[in-house]
């Protein structure tokens, strides 16, 4: 079970939070698992950390925010995804460093749990305003920094098959410049896309300033509207965008949301600091043994 650690050690009690036990197994598993993403912790800390999971998970259940082992499941696997994983490689994975796939689990459920709460009981104190926006952007009464778009586009594709020569895409990327020229309405571009072989024009896409790479944004802030952007080569072949439409929006620049995030993020994190203290002010925390 643990290098140098008899099974009667592990099962140790170490710390009784609200009558639920923490054991030496449970905390030599959850250090493993910090170790595993390169953080070092020391024992008390990794006690905190799971004094205060049994404290959220207890307030979710009094609130009936419980997840199902489908909902943690997902998350796990999502988890795998961004490693490049699937769920059974990342099992694998993690019980090649003595750790079992539940201790992950535990902690996974914790998060969902208390972002649940954090955002449920405090949603009004956690929006951020207009004015606080303005505040912090240094803006000066209903001034903006720059303007925001709503862009209407249409991705279009010249596929070009994986492995083909480099004269093939030379080719095809000559083609998409002629139809470029031709090309003065989405309408245009839907007609003579539609009919031309090893093409396709894709539905119509909504994105605002935000939502786009600054790279993005300025291609098609140059680009007429029902005209198309310059090809580019991708994996798929030659693409390129028909912008259908571009008008003024509401919605925030890059500069507000990035702004609007990290004020989010700040109150968020003051209200789970707050909550959590008050939680373990309440609770019944007997620690047996270090």
């Amino acid at each position: 079970m643990m290098a140098g650690t008899s099974p009667a050690r592990a099962q140790n009690v170490v710390v009784m939070v609200n009558g639920e036990p923490i054991t030496n197994y449970d905390i030599d598993q959850r250090t493993r698992l910090a170790a595993l993403s390169g953080k070092k912790s020391s024992r008390q800390e990794v006690m905190n950390e799971l004094i205060d999971e049994k404290l959220k998970i207890k307030e979710g259940k009094k609130y009936g925010v419980d997840p199902s082992g489908g909902d943690v499941d997902s998350s796990f696997g999502q988890m795998a995804q961004r490693m490049r994983l699937n769920s059974d490689q990342l099992t694998k994975m993690l019980a090649s460093k003595g750790i079992r796939p539940a201790t992950l689990k535990a902690r996974i459920k914790a998060e969902i749990v208390w972002g649940s709460l954090i955002r449920g009981r405090f949603k009004e104190s956690l929006q951020v305003g207009e004015q606080t926006i303005r505040a912090a952007a240094g803006e000066q009464g209903d001034s903006k920094e720059g303007s925001s778009f709503e862009y209407r586009m249409r991705p279009i594709v010249l596929i070009v098959p994986r492995g083909s020569p480099s004269s093939a895409l030379e080719s095809r990327k000559r083609e998409a410049e002629a139809l470029r020229s031709r090309v003065q309405t989405c309408d245009e571009a839907k007609q003579i896309f539609s009919s031309i072989q090893n093409a396709t024009i894709r539905d119509p896409v909504i994105k605002t300033s935000a939502d786009l790479p600054a790279a993005l944004r300025e291609i098609l802030d140059k680009t007429p509207v029902g005209h198309l952007t310059a090809p580019e080569v991708t994996r798929q072949g030659i693409e390129m965008v028909a912008l259908c439409d571009r008008k003024v929006s509401t919605a925030d620049t890059p500069q507000r949301r990035e702004i609007r995030e990290k004020i989010y993020s700040q109150r968020y994190e003051e209200k789970s600091k707050s909550y959590l203290q008050d939680l373990r002010k309440a609770a019944m925390i007997e620690y047996r043994q270090h």
